[in-house]
């Protein structure tokens, strides 16, 4: 089968989930190892493996084994080293656990009669296993291993009591209690040591072993007991001995079971992994689908195993009567998973693996499966939308064959709609002089024309509530897609003014699209279908000035804060503008400057504005002037003194005056007039 394909049908993250339900090691290499087969033989017989372990863990729970490190172990027997008390005790497991699946599959030989089978192979070795029990216990060789292991440790706790109580002796001496530092008789190693405080380590006989972290304390090996330990030593190396015999023994006789041992590794991950795929299928609540010999494919209410919730199924068929399917229907509206459920259904039924679906389902068995979903563009690799269907297409034609399944999602999309249909259509004809069974989506109208009314070839489409606007994810074979774009965009607010012209631009006639509502826009050649769109809906049925009611409130709202950020902006950096000509104007309010179109003096009082005008006092009468048309005079720090206040100069006798009197008392109408009010 094509990788790219299975990757493409997300046929590896079905495989994940299997693993998942494996419990051992080895019997997750199995499910990672799983591919589609191609000989309905051997498929039928992946099938009926997967329902009879279904049958089986229905009735009740199944003694699999984790076979934890058993793997490792098999790979160290044949070599020069001995198994380890831990390695040889999982053997005895894997072998007892392989006797219990033994009786258990014994006894349900007429419930699956194929997989029963496979456990008469395994051997428990009862032999092999009950000499472990004998010689290892916890994980440790035992003293009954042998005789001479008995005896061996025997003597080697009598003598390691006699050490005890010859240092119990020592410590418990007269003069002793101040040199020691504790009465605790310790380890170091295999060495018997006593703590002695430093400071009199030189009055202790023995030899220094190890100082404490404070350095405090030493801990010293008594020269009194170095006989005893020399014999201890003795006695410990012929026990080391022994033991390395026994396990010698029990590491031959594995080695000399190696392939009875294998075949129960492999058998019991055989088992794993036949009940991990019952466990998935009862997850999925799958059926067996079975193989039609014929091409036909038939889902029944077949469900996409990896969307979660109450997915609508899906109804499907090719093969009696048409062996090219192109459908049609809105974006988001299911044909996608349409194509990737078939797709991936093929994979998983010609890998032995149940399909969730309903009975009656039957599926074809197909050489390859290739398929082309998904723009797959790449910036490292410079491939546009266009380019990247191109390379998938020409790799599906020269692999395509009479039991091929191509999938193409999209066909002709991401070029020139007219040279995208002829391609489109070109790629569809070879295919099917190929033999090749076909999958296709598509929005081209000549696509759809084409199948109806080539041979072999069936129109489907997705089904589309314009009530609601909302797909309603089941596919109809047998019956075109509509374009229902232009109902939609009336739906949902576009004016019909727009909706008629891009009508007429489309089919090159005119339509009226205002109450009554029209028929859906189809070309004339093929007969109009009823929408089931009410004429007094007033959603579409709108005058001129029809609103966008139904505009993305979101997109609205942005819209509206971007453009009130914007004014803002605007007028912030207006007045910005306008600060900084004010800072760089060389005309400050008091100067006395030259206004040059009237050959006279006169006093500023009013500095610069947005448009470049200077308010200038001469004769008592204000006057706005281009700052081109002003040249400074006297600078009013040389007029006047400091902290003076230029009211007194800029404002008329008539305001100082009111000023005054508003300063004693409120007179009613009395107010103040401002130069920029004057000018207003």
């Amino acid at each position: 089968m094509n990788r790219t394909a299975m990757k493409t049908l997300e046929y590896p993250e079905i495989i994940r989930l299997l693993a998942e339900h494996a419990l051992s090691e080895s019997g997750r290499k199995l499910c990672e190892a799983l591919l589609p087969e191609t000989e309905p033989r051997i498929i039928d017989l992946r099938l009926q493996e997967t329902a009879e372990a279904r049958a089986v863990s229905d009735k009740g729970g199944v003694p699999l084994s984790n076979l934890a490190g058993m793997e490792k172990v098999m790979e160290k027997l044949g070599k020069t080293a001995n198994l380890s008390p831990e390695e040889l005790t999982m053997i005895r497991s894997m072998n007892r656990n392989a006797g219990r699946m033994m009786r258990f599959m014994r006894d349900r030989t007429l419930l699956a009669p194929i997989i029963s089978t496979y456990a008469a192979s395994m051997d428990e070795l009862e032999p092999l296993s009950s000499e472990i029990d004998r010689c290892i216990l916890d994980n440790r060789v035992d003293d009954r291993a042998s005789p001479e292991l008995g005896r061996l440790r025997r003597k080697i706790g009598i003598l390691s009591e006699r050490i005890h109580q010859k240092l119990d002796a020592l410590m418990n001496a007269p003069g002793m209690r101040d040199l020691l530092q504790d009465r605790i008789i310790g380890m170091r190693g295999n060495h018997y040591v006593i703590p002695v405080k430093r400071e009199h380590r030189l009055r202790m006989d023995g030899q220094v072993l190890d100082i404490s972290s404070s350095g405090s304390t030493v801990f010293i090996e008594p020269a009194a007991i170095r006989t005893l330990k020399s014999e201890l030593d003795l006695l410990r190396l012929d026990e080391e001995q022994e033991v390395y015999r026994i396990l010698s023994t029990l590491t031959g006789m594995a080695e000399s079971s190696l392939r009875a041992l294998r075949v129960n590794l492999e058998t019991m991950a055989q088992y794993d992994f036949l009940f991990a795929k019952a466990k998935l299928a009862n997850g999925m609540r799958a059926v067996r689908p079975s193989l039609a010999k014929n091409g036909k494919t038939i889902i029944v209410r077949g469900r996409h195993p990896l969307i979660e919730g109450d997915a609508v199924p899906l109804d499907f068929h090719i093969g009696d009567g048409f062996r090219a399917l192109v459908i049609t229907g809105p974006n988001t509206g299911g044909k996608t998973v349409v194509l990737k459920t078939v797709g991936l259904f093929s994979l998983m039924a010609q890998a032995g693996l149940h399909v969730p679906a309903s009975e009656g389902t039957s599926l074809a068995v197909f050489d390859d499966i290739l398929a082309d979903i998904g723009d797959g563009q790449s910036i490292a690799q410079s491939l546009s939308t266009f380019s990247s269907h191109v390379r998938n297409i020409i790799a599906i034609l020269a692999c395509a064959g009479p039991r091929t399944l191509a999938i193409v999602d999209e066909l002709g999309t991401g070029t020139d709609p007219g040279e995208g249909m002829g391609l489109a259509v070109a790629v569809m004809e070879t295919l099917y002089r190929k033999g090749t069974t076909i999958l296709a989506t598509t929005h081209y109208s000549e696509i759809k024309e084409f199948a109806a009314t080539q041979p072999g070839f069936r129109n489907g489409c997705m089904g589309f509530d314009v009530e609601t606007l909302r797909p309603k994810f089941q596919l109809s074979i047998g019956i075109p897609g509509e374009s229902n774009a232009f109902l939609i965009s009336l739906r949902l607010g576009m004016s019909p003014e727009l909706v008629e012209r891009a009508h007429q631009i489309t089919y090159h006639e005119a339509r009226s699209y205002r109450s009554p509502v029209p028929q859906p826009a189809i070309p004339s050649a093929n007969p109009p279908l009823r929408t089931g769109l009410e004429n007094k809906d007033p959603m579409i049925a709108g005058s001129r000035s029809t609103p966008f009611h139904l505009a993305d409130a979101e997109v609205v709202e942005s819209h509206e804060q971007q453009q009130q950020h914007a004014e803002a902006r605007h007028k912030s950096m207006m007045a910005l503008e306008r600060e900084k000509q004010r800072m760089s104007s060389p005309h400050r309010l008091g100067d006395c400057v030259f206004v040059t179109t009237m050959n006279r003096t006169g006093i500023v009082c009013e500095e610069e504005n947005a448009r470049g005008e200077i308010g200038v006092m001469i004769l008592h009468k204000k006057i706005m002037a281009s700052h081109k048309r002003i040249r400074p005079f006297l600078e009013g720090k040389d007029l006047y003194p400091e902290d003076y206040d230029l009211d007194i100069v800029l404002e008329t006798v008539e305001n100082r005056k009111a000023r005054h009197k508003m300063g004693k008392r409120h007179i009613e109408g009395l107010q103040i007039v401002t130069p920029n009010e004057e000018k207003a």
